[in-house]
């Protein structure tokens, strides 16, 4: 493939309320879509979505990136890109592979997202999520994730968790994300709290908390070691493992548990595939809140084997506004709305 025309347009996706997490409230999401065109009309499409609290560029530096290449410019200028810039790197990939692919050319409604019954859906926080699952699960998601460290963890586990635990129909999972936001004596305290629920058959008779997300900081992956160790909840990393280069360090360190793999800011979604695929790993695919373009190539990397059976993090569309042109799944119609 030789030189392509190349044009990007940045975006701005208000939240239908802010996301609140231990990092603070995130209102509005931000990022970058890419176009190319080869020679005979075809068009390849990506997405540039980083999360600079997970350790990816900034949206600024990505633009940089962006705004520094011609408006005609060869593949191999562009790939491979520099490690510092995971979140360029998936974009512009996936932009490639769908170019080679001529990817446009499929109509929207045959775009394979998976049905809801494969993923997990996002719930809001405080004692809202006791009866936001209600809706969603009469969409068809049976795994929710709720996420910690927002408010006073007594309030978080009498308040919300064990209600919602209570409330939770038979065949419902539930995930508890801390985003690295805990001690290591509150983590224990979840840990702990989890266990017991799941004896308890009395106050939990049918949800299960499936797993423990990211309770401490990346720093004290010795201690997340040790909890994995001294717990039977599962404990899954997730900032300690946003880009690739991150995740093979986990590995090579003796992480055996789970992994959330946010493909859209992991870096190359060709190395990831081969890494997930040699090192077999227990994978959670999951989102970071991208437009469907991002969806849709983090999601054919499940169909190449990335993850492993368990329900991938897409259930995130509710976030947005029902009017908000960047829902489209038609990247020409979205790229229009830009």
């Amino acid at each position: 493939m030789g030189s392509i025309q190349f044009d990007f347009k940045p975006y701005r996706r208000p939240f239908r309320s802010p996301l609140k997490t231990t990092h603070g409230e995130w209102s509005v999401r931000e990022g970058i879509i890419l176009r190319l065109m080869g020679d005979q009309g075809t068009v390849g499409f990506g997405e540039i979505a980083p999360i600079p609290w997970f350790g990816t560029e900034t949206l600024e530096q990505a633009l940089e990136f962006c705004r520094q290449l011609p408006l005609k410019v060869n593949v191999k200028a562009i790939a491979p890109l520099p490690t510092s810039l995971p979140a360029c790197q998936f974009g512009f990939e996936s932009a490639i592979t769908r170019l080679k692919e001529a990817r446009f050319a499929v109509p929207s409604e045959q775009w394979k997202f998976p049905p809801s019954a494969i993923c997990s859906a996002l719930l809001p926080p405080g004692e809202a999520a006791v009866q936001a699952w209600i809706p969603l699960w009469n969409q068809g998601y049976r795994t929710f994730k709720y996420k910690l460290g927002v408010y006073p963890i007594q309030d978080e586990m009498t308040k919300i968790v064990s209600p919602l635990i209570q409330a939770l129909p038979c065949g419902a999972r539930l995930r508890l994300d801390a985003n690295g936001g805990l001690s290591f004596a509150e983590a224990e305290a979840w840990l702990q709290f989890s266990a017991e629920l799941a004896s308890d058959s009395v106050q939990s008779p049918c949800g299960q908390i499936e797993f423990l997300e990211q309770p401490l900081p990346p720093a004290q992956f010795d201690d997340l070691l040790k909890l994995a160790e001294r717990h039977v909840t599962p404990i899954a990393l997730d900032e300690s493992v946003a880009t690739l280069e991150q995740l093979q360090t986990c590995y090579d360190r003796g992480w055996r548990g789970i992994f959330v793999i946010k493909p859209a800011i992991a870096g190359s979604p060709g190395r990831l595939r081969q890494f997930c695929q040699e090192m077999g790993i227990d994978g959670v695919v999951s989102s970071v809140l991208e437009t469907a373009i991002g969806q849709q190539a983090a999601i054919d990397l499940v169909a190449h084997g990335i993850g492993s059976g368990r329900a991938i993090g897409f259930g995130i569309d509710h976030w947005f506004p029902d009017n908000d042109p960047l829902r489209s799944t038609d990247a020409e119609e979205l790229w229009k709305h830009l």
